[in-house]
């Protein structure tokens, strides 16, 4: 017998298409393995076992079978995102138990490429924070399970981590699938904005917030992002040497850089050089407002996103944000703190191709009842260990999280490449030089 778990979905489309194996088998083994799993790991929120047995069937009866590029494939999808006939929850108890209707526009390209939804993942109340625990659900980083796996997408990021599936649809808004992506080992790309279909909550965190794939492998993100952006990203003008600027600077002051994350970028960096291209330390002129600038756009996004939910029902430190944010929802809905970020980091972004940064700047915190803790202790322990990120999704820019070396605990550690607008081949080119002359371990061990 064939051991489908495990299988990158490059490798389980391939075979499904070929008719070596049947959807309906794919499906089976890996929903055994959510039962076998899930229970230690905490990925799921709803796991979809009946529907998604009939829906292989289905899959596997259609008449394009072989020109189905995710054919088979089981896939796990964020709790933010509407999967047709279940209910989204938003890691929270005060949305509602409705069953969505129709399938949010990422799921359905999903569905259309041949894939199967297996669950929906969970996450922290309204995607708010960098750990995903709450009334619904806690997940952990398979790698550590004493560590969350980080948010928001954290769910996802454990799901693929763990080999419950071969990749996940989650969505970013200030890092939420870089995060986890980074706890958790895994490839990810946060594309630029337009790039992908968004229609995340009640406006995209304005326009921030970017749906994209999780994967154990530069080659299953790029076919998820193909799949999700309905067109391969176009290939580069130019094939030659990138400039390449690596910072190991917090865009937040006074945040420092652990050993390993900085020891990851050093190899990183030397990686790059060897494959010929520019390698020089250089630091982006980050403002000393930008912490301001995150922090009213996180809280503001927040606070769009609780409107017609009941308060009583909210935890603590999602009251407290939203309610701050509130205050912010008119300064930030123009853009143009965005726009003055953009106009400030440009000059930079026209010296240099790619930006190669820490992807965290520590490892993850405990897992445990953060969403029972106060609001500062939450912004604190996310601000400290994940700076890297927010800026990014204030302009707009594609990013990427890439495996790179390990922590002393033995969990994976990674870097982040940041590109301007229209980058994203050029950054999945060179996560894919980084993973051939660096591979790291796709999934966590079972325990």
């Amino acid at each position: 017998m064939t051991d489908w778990a495990g299988r990158t979905a490059v490798e389980i489309a391939a075979a499904v298409r070929e008719k070596r194996v049947a959807p309906r088998e794919v499906v089976a083994e890996h929903l055994a393995g959510i039962g076998r799993l899930d229970d230690r790991v905490g990925a799921f929120r709803a796991v979809r076992a009946e529907a998604a047995l009939a829906e292989a069937e289905e899959v596997g009866a259609r008449g394009d079978l072989g020109e189905l590029p995710l054919a088979g494939v089981p896939v796990a999808v964020k709790d933010n995102l509407a999967v047709r006939g279940e209910s989204t929850r938003v890691g929270s108890a005060a949305t509602p138990h409705k069953p969505a209707g129709a399938d949010h526009v990422t799921v359905a390209r999903l569905r259309a490429a041949g894939a199967v939804v297996v669950g929906l993942t969970n996450v922290p109340e309204l995607c708010v924070f960098g750990t995903t625990e709450g009334v619904l659900g806690t997940a952990r980083n398979p790698w550590d399970p004493a560590r969350t796996a980080g948010g928001s997408s954290g769910g996802s990021a454990a799901a693929v981590a763990a080999g419950m599936v071969p990749v996940a649809l989650g969505n970013d808004g200030m890092g939420s699938l870089r995060i986890p992506a980074a706890n958790c080992g895994l490839v990810t790309l946060k594309p630029g904005h337009g790039v992908v279909p968004a229609g995340i909550g009640e406006g995209d965190w304005f326009g921030m917030s970017e749906n994209g794939p999780l994967a154990t492998t530069v080659a299953d993100a790029r076919l998820l992002l193909t799949v999700l952006a309905g067109q391969a990203p176009p290939e580069r003008d130019d094939a030659g040497a990138l400039r390449v600027a690596v910072s190991l600077r917090s865009p937040l002051a006074g945040v420092t850089v652990s050993r390993p994350y900085a020891h990851a970028v050093r190899e990183a960096a030397g990686v790059l050089m060897r494959a010929g291209h520019q390698v020089r330390r250089a630091d982006p002129p980050y403002p000393a407002s930008l912490g301001v600038t995150a922090l009213t756009h996180w809280t503001a996004g927040t606070s769009v996103d609780a409107r017609g939910l009941d308060r009583r029902l909210l935890t603590r430190r999602t009251r407290v944000h939203a309610a701050l944010g509130r205050r912010f929802v008119g300064r930030v809905a123009g853009g143009e703190d965005r726009e003055r970020l953009r106009g400030r980091l440009e000059p930079f972004f026209a010296e240099y191709d790619v930006l190669l940064t820490p992807a965290l700047a520590r490892r993850s915190p405990k897992a445990g009842p953060w969403h029972e803790r106060g609001w500062l202790r939450n912004v604190v322990a996310n601000s400290v260990y994940s700076p890297f990120t927010p800026p990014w999704n204030l302009t707009g820019w594609p990013a990427m999280s890439v495996p790179s070396g390990t922590l002393d605990s033995g969990a994976p550690c990674a870097v982040q490449l940041v590109g301007r607008p229209g980058s994203e081949a050029a950054l999945l080119e060179l996560a894919e030089r980084i993973e051939a002359l660096r591979p790291w371990r796709r999934t966590a061990p079972s325990r």
